[in-house]
């Protein structure tokens, strides 16, 4: 539409002033219609929470989102601009946005009243009507709502008493606009209540006046449970105001996560260039996750963010980067032994319990990987639990895993250096003997390098099964038989893998 410069103008065009409410709502309606996904690169939502978020919507209500850290709140509310109309007409210098056909401030009832069809008009951007505020224990109420501003009443030469001194606070300055407040069980409970006819009547109480401002602002909260119990909570009468509050939730398959992380992960084109990364990779680091938020050590009211597997697959593909231009090699995959590099994106992730914090985080962290290779190894390879034998019952079946345990029971060991080329680690997982039929057998089809890294994982495998030891220490990652390693062990855990910290520092 022709952008009008006056009221006047404005009238005669034949626009129509919405409260932005009905127009999310009806422009919702357009894009349901048009079958046009409102909220574009949010994933896993699809049958849950768009479809709440969407008829709060429709419902004209303010919203709270209620879930852990890294479920894309905040996400979800910016969105939403994308639902408003692309301009809506203002009153010139109006520090509230005044509607030119229904204004409520004393500066555009003031300037109507002088200059009426002649008053300046201004368009405002969708991406202007957004307003975000983080609560935090120092947010004040003149922050939210606004104070007496004795520098303007000097300037003008007004007493206190006069409405024209007022300063608008981020609230009233987001009328016509989505506001969002993140993190509203931070704000104090006496803040909070100053929202409460906000929401309900529109009335502002700003050092003694009582405004009748009828502000037009679709509210959105988000809060994090356990807020509710370390920091605060939300009072009772404001969340009594917020009339939809929807859960949000993690990612409920590897399918999904993997393909937020695909979306999310920062890497470079030269990074892609060089670097190749496997599906099987991909599919270890968001198992990662899945690990973290089941495991007893990780405090599963802090949540694991989504935020883990990015940093994680960015960090991997850096490894395999440095590792490269270390070597001088034009094109590298990540490689099994790569993954100690993710090691700092878990432990700057994940909030233990004490526990947990006993264990130590690189320890937890290292424990998370072996626990996802564990889970993912018998998606490529027969569980070698199922191949044990068991008292009263039938004999195991044929291990095909016995040459590779026999060729270390037979003394030999396989020593893989974190930084070793591509070459030459194919070439030592080529010496343990019935390493490549066995991978053959499953995937007679994978190439060379895909065949050396499911090598390289049939390794990880058995070690996370305990049928041989792993060690990571100076640098490499050294394959032994299990008792031999028990024997050279004295007093450490047997059946576990050996770790060594210094590694991941």
């Amino acid at each position: 539409m022709t952008k009008s410069n006056t009221l006047g103008e404005l009238k005669k065009s034949g626009y129509t002033s919405r409260p932005i409410k009905t127009e999310i709502r009806e422009n919702l309606i357009k894009k349901i219609q048009a079958k046009e996904n409102p909220f574009p690169g949010i994933l896993g939502y699809e049958d849950s929470v768009i479809p709440d978020t969407e008829r709060a919507l429709l419902s004209r209500h303010n919203i709270l989102f209620l879930g852990l850290r890294g479920q894309a709140k905040t996400r979800m509310a910016r969105q939403m601009v994308e639902l408003l109309d692309e301009y809506i007409p203002v009153v010139a210098g109006s520090e509230i946005n005044d509607d030119p056909f229904n204004p409520i401030s004393r500066y555009a009832t003031d300037l109507i009243a002088e200059k009426g069809d002649g008053t300046p008009i201004a368009w405002l951007h969708r991406s202007q009507r957004y307003g975000e505020k983080l609560a935090t224990p120092d947010v004040s109420v003149a922050d939210l709502i606004g104070d007496i501003d004795p520098i303007k009443a000097a300037n003008l030469k007004l007493s206190f008493a006069d409405e024209r001194v007022l300063h608008y606070g981020i609230i009233p300055r987001s009328n016509r606009s989505i506001f969002v407040i993140n993190e509203l069980p931070d704000l104090q409970a006496r803040i909070q209540v100053s929202l409460f006819n906000i929401l309900e009547e529109g009335d502002l109480q700003i050092r003694g006046f009582k405004l009748r401002l009828p502000l037009d602002v679709l509210f959105v909260f988000t809060a994090n449970p356990e807020d509710y119990t370390n920091r605060g909570s939300i009072v009772t009468p404001l969340k009594d105001r917020i009339e939809s509050q929807i859960l949000t939730h993690y990612p409920k398959s590897i399918e999904t996560a993997l393909h937020i992380t695909s979306q999310e992960a920062a890497i470079i084109p030269e990074q892609d260039k060089l670097v190749e990364v496997s599906d099987l990779v991909k599919r270890l680091i968001e198992q990662v996750a899945f690990e973290a938020r089941d495991s007893e050590l990780v405090d599963k009211k802090s949540g694991v963010s989504a935020r883990l597997t990015i940093a994680a697959y960015e960090n991997a593909v850096s490894a395999a980067e440095r590792r490269a231009i270390i070597n001088g090699e034009a094109h590298t995959q990540v490689w099994l032994s790569d993954l100690s590099g993710i090691i700092p994106s878990i432990t700057g992730k994940i909030e233990l319990v004490y526990e947990g914090e006993q264990e130590g985080p690189f320890q937890v962290a290292y424990n998370l990987l072996e626990k996802a290779i564990r889970t993912q190894f018998v998606q490529y390879f027969p569980n070698p639990e199922t191949l044990k034998k068991r008292k009263g019952k039938e004999p195991a079946a044929e291990n095909p895993y016995k040459a590779i345990i026999a060729w270390f029971d037979g003394g030999h060991s396989l020593e893989l250096f974190l930084e070793t080329k591509d070459a030459d680690k194919i070439q030592m997982l080529y010496k343990v003997n019935g390493l490549h039929a066995l991978v053959k057998k499953y995937f007679h089809a994978a190439s060379e390098k895909e065949n050396a890294l499911l090598m390289e994982l049939v390794l990880h495998g058995l070690s996370a099964y305990s049928l041989i030891s792993k060690k990571v220490i100076d640098g490499k990652i050294a394959f032994k038989d299990l008792m031999g390693s028990m024997l050279s062990s004295g007093s450490e855990h047997y059946g576990e893998d050996d770790f060594d910290e210094e590694d991941y520092n």
